[in-house]
């Protein structure tokens, strides 16, 4: 389906009170008179909650493959992207539970989903819905919910900008393997190996979009492959098949189309370039 006009997507960093656990917020807006949109979800390591005015908020697990969603003309949507391993801070479920599926708020917290959504839908703006999911989100962050600070080590090991190997993190973390992906699993819903995979794919990700934003031609795919850590360019390939449902050449064509019509993912991209999640308290301040 090709990407239309009349609509916007624009990620910022998140307030400082939740920046240790979420790595971007986000808004979405199509035109009443614009084409259905085809959005396609990503596995980025994380969980996300997404309000969409006049629907019930939704809780989208950790990925493992691409979710693919039609959105229809007049779609307002916020929402935010929580780091890899930060999901029981805020959700009061482990991530393990979660995985691949897409869960009613209401259905983990109660009437607090509910208020949550009638919050975001009194917002008179995307910004002030925006604000609204903030605020829900500190004001019900968990205080018996530490972090796992071995998995948060893991994730910082693994991002695109330190790449180091998997088998290396045992040694590194001093912890057995079998340790190493039993928590990685219960905090992130994902294993070490799937996370480094998910990881350097939103690495190649964000070179794309930097480029995009730039006005840059992206550079081909056999030296992009290398840059982001794939052993070649087929490489790429069966990692985007995997994980996007379609061909980095398609899949390019595709964020292009989007980045040219009004999409903002500098927030996203610098973080992950940036080869670790902890210069985010500082940006955010």
């Amino acid at each position: 389906m090709p990407q239309p006009a009349g609509q916007r997507y624009v990620e910022r960093l998140p307030i400082p009170a939740l920046a240790d656990i979420v790595s971007t917020v986000w808004f979405q807006q199509l035109a009443p008179d614009a084409p259905a949109y085809l959005h396609r979800n990503l596995p980025h390591g994380g969980t996300e909650i997404v309000c969409t005015i006049g629907a019930t908020p939704r809780v989208l697990g950790p990925l493992t493959g691409a979710h693919v969603e039609v959105l229809p003309p007049g779609t307002t949507a916020v929402g935010m992207r929580l780091r890899p391993g930060a999901a029981g801070a805020l959700l009061g479920a482990p991530a393990s539970e979660l995985v691949d599926l897409t869960v009613p708020a209401d259905a983990l917290w109660g009437r607090a989903g509910t208020v949550l959504g009638d919050r975001v839908d009194a917002a008179g703006s995307p910004a002030e819905a925006l604000a609204a999911l903030q605020r829900a989100m500190v004001a019900r962050r968990l205080s018996d919910a530490d972090l796992d600070p071995l998995v948060g080590e893991a994730v910082r090991l693994l991002m695109p900008g330190l790449a180091t190997p998997v088998a290396a993190l045992p040694t590194l973390l001093a912890t057995s393997e079998r340790n190493l992906r039993r928590r990685c699993q219960a905090a992130v819903g994902l294993g070490p190996k799937a996370l480094h995979r998910t990881l350097r794919f939103q690495g190649f990700l964000a070179r794309a979009q930097q480029a995009f934003a730039t006005g840059r031609t992206p550079d081909g795919l056999a030296e992009l492959a290398i840059r982001s850590g794939y052993a070649d360019q087929a490489h790429l390939t069966r990692e985007c098949v995997r994980l996007t449902g379609t061909t980095p050449r398609a899949f390019l064509a595709e964020n292009a189309d989007a980045c040219a019509c009004g999409h903002d993912h500098a927030a996203s991209y610098e973080l992950m370039l940036a080869g670790s999640f902890k210069n985010a308290t500082a940006a955010a301040s």
